[in-house]
């Protein structure tokens, strides 16, 4: 039943959503809590849920036979408009439940590509959104043609109809690659601008949807950008200036939110999205300690983080949403886990002076005590050591000056390109 709401005229799809939990899957409190949250994010009304444990998925209809009867029998029952299974599903799968229960099926990849293709805001976002969905929906469009290519030989093989189909292909593959090539210049262009910034320190925040990523970015640099209480709310990239205490101004990123069994063409897709954390001097990780499934959550973003190569990067863990914990022992419990983690509250500011104080102690990690020797007529090299490093004392001996200072370790090569000699000390 498509539902229309009063206050609008946008028609909401009704859904009925399942849940197959195999041997490894993931666990939580309420098996399908973040599905629910999915199809709310992608305007879908949930009108029912089923569930099944099995060692192995059914190869005709995932779930067994049993409950695909009982699955036709709620999709009647709540009249529903679509199936969302919170699994990924073969096409022969997914044709044999639209069969059998009369209604669409869309399983998890599916729902995730949809709520990104209806997100995207600029350019390289709507790009990356179309290649995922184009990637994903190959090898199922393959499987439709795979009929066609078995008849070799022999009357009626060659017509209009096998005509057509191997056209559609040809269009979808060229796209393909013509978004790819797109996205192959953003990606340049977007780490020469990343690149370019070498001269001042970034932090980049990471973390499940929906942790708090936008909203803490906004307390930290009275930035507006948009922040809402939904999975995937954020899709592009936003630097801001982040006047830290005791510090000065770093750049302070906020990326696309991690999931659970990401779908790896996003993953792929999102690359340049992803550039700012990839290139970050220091990564700060918010988990939603107020959700149920945080540790598993916490996992999962370790994992992208280590799909994308970037798992060694130094990372501060901070704990958000404390004010909506329902008791101290949970935050306790996540503290044991966690031991250097940090505590905070976006929402009201709880453990932000911590957070700042930490991250300032982590970016002072990436700076090295030196003695820099150059000649006395190089005011440039002393004036570029004057605004990148902190000077302690000089030296001057004959035509010559010994500086030393700390500095960013970034900062040494245009230094050794210039210098007499880079002493390190300590």
């Amino acid at each position: 039943m498509i539902e229309t709401t009063r206050t609008d005229s946008v028609t909401r799809e009704t859904a009925v959503l399942v849940g197959v939990m195999l041997p490894d899957h993931y666990a939580e409190n309420e098996p399908l809590e973040e599905l629910a949250g999915l199809a709310e994010a992608a305007g879908v009304r949930v009108a029912g849920k089923l569930t099944q444990r099995r060692e192995a998925p059914d190869a005709a209809t995932y779930l067994g036979r049993g409950k695909v009867e009982e699955l036709s029998m709620l999709v009647n029952a709540r009249d529903a408009d679509v199936v969302i299974f919170d699994n990924d599903l073969s096409p022969g799968q997914t044709r044999n439940l639209e069969k059998t229960l009369n209604v669409k099926v869309l399983d998890r990849t599916e729902l995730i590509l949809d709520i990104f293709a209806g997100r995207a805001q600029t350019a390289q976002a709507r790009l990356s959104v179309e290649l995922a969905q184009l990637e994903y929906s190959m090898p199922r469009l393959k499987r439709l043609w795979t009929h066609l290519s078995r008849q070799k030989k022999g009357v009626g093989t060659r017509g209009p109809g096998e005509t057509q189909l191997e056209e559609d292909r040809r269009i979808v593959e060229n796209r393909i690659k013509e978004l790819k090539r797109q996205l192959h210049v953003i990606e340049r262009r977007k780490e020469r601008e990343v690149s370019g910034r070498r001269d001042i320190l970034t932090v980049s925040l990471v973390g499940y949807t929906n942790a708090g990523k936008s909203t803490l970015l906004n307390v930290l640099t009275d930035a507006d950008v948009y922040a809402e209480d939904l999975l995937f709310a954020t899709l592009d990239t936003r630097t801001r200036r982040w006047q830290l205490p005791g510090w000065g101004p770093v750049l302070l990123s906020d990326t696309v939110g991690f999931i659970r069994n990401l779908p790896h063409h996003l993953i792929e897709s999102f690359k340049a999205t992803l550039e700012e954390a990839r290139q970050a001097h220091l990564l700060l990780h918010v988990a939603d300690g107020g959700n149920p499934a945080v540790y598993d959550q916490i996992s999962a973003t370790f994992e992208v983080l280590a799909e994308i190569g970037i798992q060694q990067k130094d990372t501060l863990l901070a704990i958000n949403k404390i004010d909506a914990l329902a008791d101290r022992l949970r935050l306790d419990g996540l503290l044991n886990r966690y031991p250097d983690a940090i505590p905070i509250s976006a929402r009201t500011g709880a453990g932000l002076t911590q957070l700042s104080a930490a991250v300032s102690d982590a970016l002072s990690r990436s700076f090295v005590d030196v003695e820099v020797e150059f000649g006395v007529e190089n005011g440039r090299l002393m004036a570029y050591l004057a605004a990148k490093g902190e000077v302690l004392s000089k030296h001057f001996t004959d035509s010559r000056v010994v500086v030393h200072c700390r500095i960013a370790q970034h900062h040494l090569g245009r230094i050794d390109g210039e210098a007499i000699a880079v002493r390190h000390r300590g």
